[in-house]
């Protein structure tokens, strides 16, 4: 029957400390844009607008209304007060611009953000954006007893804290500290985009069915970040994985060889995948069907995402994260009766408020196969964010993401803020 399961036990495992204390030293290094070798480079200075008082001086991007981003968002500046108790304040280093924040913008996302008077305004606001990651300027004694420190970086432990932004006030239950040996030759926007992508393809590889090395993946959206994802974490525990792309006419085989490139075993379109013989070159990638394919990954539903459900053994698992055709997902009779498909929903942003814990060790496995060259940065396009960056320059940047501008993530990078 169908079913919508979540397990907290992961199934795959996570670093030893022997063998993290072999890895070397981190060293600061500047936000520069996005590469391996820029990981140990020694930072700029950065300019701190604090106040005669101790107040540290904050820029955000906010609105008071849902609505299209462009018309609802602008740049909000307010002032923090100095920490005391476990409060500390945050310096932002990097903040991605996923889906899911237009989302929240727009009102259409399930989570919602906290509209809050706390920054200064009659009326109250939101500060937007979910991901990132921030450095502790300052904190109260409370929160140094929990065992954070300045200099720490955290990361958000759940959605609608608001990642759009220079600085912020939060407390120590807001985030999740990233250790010293996790923080080890990563980069800020690594750190920064490692919590829901990453961790969303991490999850629903271990947490749905135990998959035995050599056995097969089929997903849509493969080059979504979920989907690099997954077809990089798939390779490291000796998965094979068939990956589905829309048919694009510009640039289908470039694409096709990029995500070869990472990992995958098979790529095909969504047209190829609906085609009628279909069922005949699954048999031939998997030896004639005597290696079944146990679990699917869905992101798009519609017709495609039946499609690739009716590839899949008797027994197997269909997993469903997003649904980015905005069609239902269409399951006939014929698989939850006598094929016994199990078919569940996934939201990281549930998980990790469920299982925190879980969470941070996922981040900090995740990030230590980036380390080690096991896992690579989907493609990033850098948004410098500088304390004199105008508001406008900022919402073009969110605009131009919602209308497909760019080729990699949009990243909000703070340099002198």
């Amino acid at each position: 029957m169908a079913s919508k399961t979540l397990s907290p036990a992961p199934l795959r495992p996570l670093l030893s400390q022997s063998s993290q204390k072999s890895l070397q030293c981190l060293r600061k290094r500047p936000l520069q844009p996005l590469s391996h070798s820029n990981a140990n480079t020694q930072p700029q200075p950065q300019r701190r607008h604090i106040s005669a008082y101790g107040y540290e001086q904050a820029k955000a991007l906010t609105f008071s209304q849902y609505g299209e981003p462009s018309g609802v968002l602008s740049l909000h500046s307010h002032s923090i007060s100095p920490p005391h108790g476990n409060l500390m304040t945050l310096r932002f280093l990097a903040s991605p611009i996923n889906p899911a924040d237009i989302n929240q913008i727009q009102g259409v996302y399930p989570s919602k953000p906290t509209f809050t008077t706390a920054l200064g305004t009659a009326d109250p606001i939101a500060v937007a954006g979910n991901e990132g990651v921030a450095e502790i300027l300052a904190l109260g004694d409370a929160a140094k007893n929990e065992g954070f420190k300045r200099g720490d970086w955290v990361i958000m432990k759940g959605p609608g804290f608001g990642t759009w932004r220079t600085h912020a006030s939060a407390t120590s239950k807001d985030v999740i500290k990233l250790g010293d040996d996790a923080r080890r030759g990563i980069t800020a926007i690594q750190a920064g985009t490692v919590s829901i992508n990453p961790c969303t393809a991490y999850r629903m590889l271990g947490d749905f069915v135990k998959l035995e090395e050599g056995e097969w993946v089929i997903q849509n959206g493969a080059n979504s970040g979920v989907g690099r994802a997954a077809i990089q974490l798939a390779k490291t525990w000796g998965l094979k994985t068939i990956n589905v792309i829309r048919a694009r006419e510009d640039d289908k085989d470039a694409l096709k060889q990029n995500l070869i490139d990472i990992g995958a075993d098979v790529v095909i379109t969504d047209a190829e995948l609906q085609s009628q013989g279909i069922k005949d070159m699954a048999a031939e990638w998997t030896s004639g069907g005597r290696e079944p394919i146990r679990l699917a990954l869905n992101c798009v539903n519609g017709k495609p995402a039946t499609a690739m459900a009716k590839l899949l053994a008797p027994h197997s698992h269909f997993v469903t994260y997003g649904a980015m055709s905005k069609q239902p997902l269409t399951i006939p009779a014929s698989m939850l009766i006598f094929k016994d498909i199990h078919f569940h929903g996934f939201w990281v942003s549930k998980w990790a408020e469920w299982h925190p814990e879980e969470k941070k060790r996922t981040v900090e496995h995740v990030l230590d196969l980036t380390r080690r060259g096991e896992f690579r940065d989907m493609p990033f396009e850098e948004i410098a964010w500088e304390w004199e960056t105008k508001g406008e320059e900022l919402i073009q940047a969110v605009k131009g993401t919602l209308e497909g501008y760019r080729k990699g993530k949009g990243v909000f990078v703070f340099g002198k803020t």
